[in-house]
């Protein structure tokens, strides 16, 4: 694979240790359109990055996650607001933030000890595949949020069924509950190249042992596996109770018929 040219830009490093800060947000992000708002920005299919003032990094992923590399904390602020000056209406992800950080020791293999990524120097590629792991992590703990909620709303409804013996009459919150399932999961699959290996590792070896510590570290694929095992869990029970409603239904109209018929006769022997 061809290397970018902007991959060649260095990143100025005044320490052995590395912090790299990740903030989730509801919404997806579309980097051409937020990429005249970042001049001095570099922009991938998977990626838009730029250095800040001070010698430190930022990343923004369409999946909806902005990562500070050695950012401090009030430059992240500033950084952030940019951004949502930049897409108006953007939500943060309530509490899904996420750090992690990497210690240069010259001689040393990539490896990850006691949560700290130890490596003998942190190159740019290296550091975007850092940067773009953070940020799958946090953007997964967003759909793990939504998808256990739909999941225990889900389980409710099996309860109610349970002790019920049918399902509910009413079939339009069914519908509107379904109509959501669907839609998380087809959002999340839609994501799977939140998983695909970024474009560094072709680049750099050490950046390619990196992304494989890191996933390891992160259980990326398992969680995503998990991920949607409940939502086709969900699905399937969601649609197993509209179909006992429907059934539950027709009983009823079908009675109804009967008893209208039985009605018509006995008025007609009355008249």
């Amino acid at each position: 694979m061809p290397a970018h040219p902007q991959r060649s830009l260095s990143i100025a490093m005044t320490s052995a240790a590395h912090s790299f800060h990740a903030v989730a947000f509801v919404e997806n992000l579309a980097l051409r359109e937020l990429a005249p708002a970042f001049p001095e920005a570099k922009r991938t299919p998977h990626e838009l990055w730029y250095t800040t003032p001070a010698g430190g990094t930022v990343f923004v992923y369409p999946f909806g996650a902005m990562v500070f590399h050695d950012v401090p904390p009030a430059e992240r602020e500033a950084q952030a607001a940019r951004l949502h000056a930049a897409r108006p209406g953007l939500t943060n992800a309530l509490g899904l933030e996420e750090s992690f950080s990497v210690r240069e020791e010259p001689g040393a293999r990539p490896d990850v000890q006691d949560g700290v990524l130890v490596l003998d120097k942190l190159s740019f590629e290296g550091a975007s595949v850092v940067a773009m792991t953070v940020a799958q992590s946090a953007a997964m703990d967003y759909y793990d949020r939504i998808v256990d909620e739909m999941f225990s709303r889900t389980d409710r409804l099996v309860d109610r069924l349970e002790k019920a013996g049918r399902a509910p009459f009413a079939t339009k919150p069914l519908h509107r509950f379904i109509g959501t399932a669907i839609g998380t999961r087809n959002e999340v699959l839609s994501i799977l190249h939140m998983l695909d290996k970024p474009d560094a590792i072709w680049e750099d070896a050490t950046a390619d042992r990196i992304y494989h510590e890191l996933q390891a570290e992160f259980d990326l694929s398992d969680r995503y596996q998990a991920l949607e095992l409940k939502l086709r869990s969900v699905q399937e029970a969601l649609e197993l109770v509209l179909d006992m409603a429907r059934d539950y239904r027709l009983v009823l109209l079908e009675a109804t018929i009967v008893l209208l018929i039985v009605i018509e006769i006995v008025l007609s022997f009355v008249r």
